[in-house]
């Protein structure tokens, strides 16, 4: 029980320290996912592909932005 006590702390930092460092991968992720998807589905493709595919490529670009924003 102890342990617990001690772990669970150290891992919600370790969590919160890893979102605020991908944060912009995360967000480029979902927005690309949403805008990949909707430009499929609007020029009558698969949808879901074009949410794979906006999800790499917005991921990618969030990256960047957080490499050099930083």
């Amino acid at each position: 029980m102890r342990r617990m006590k001690i772990l669970a702390p150290v891992a919600a930092v370790v969590l919160l320290a890893t979102m605020t460092a991908a944060c912009s991968t995360l967000t480029g992720a979902a927005i690309g996912a949403g805008s990949g998807a909707a430009i499929s589905a609007g020029t009558g493709h698969d949808a879901g592909k074009g949410a794979l595919i906006g999800t790499g490529v917005g991921a990618a670009a969030g990256a960047i932005y957080g490499a050099v924003k930083k």
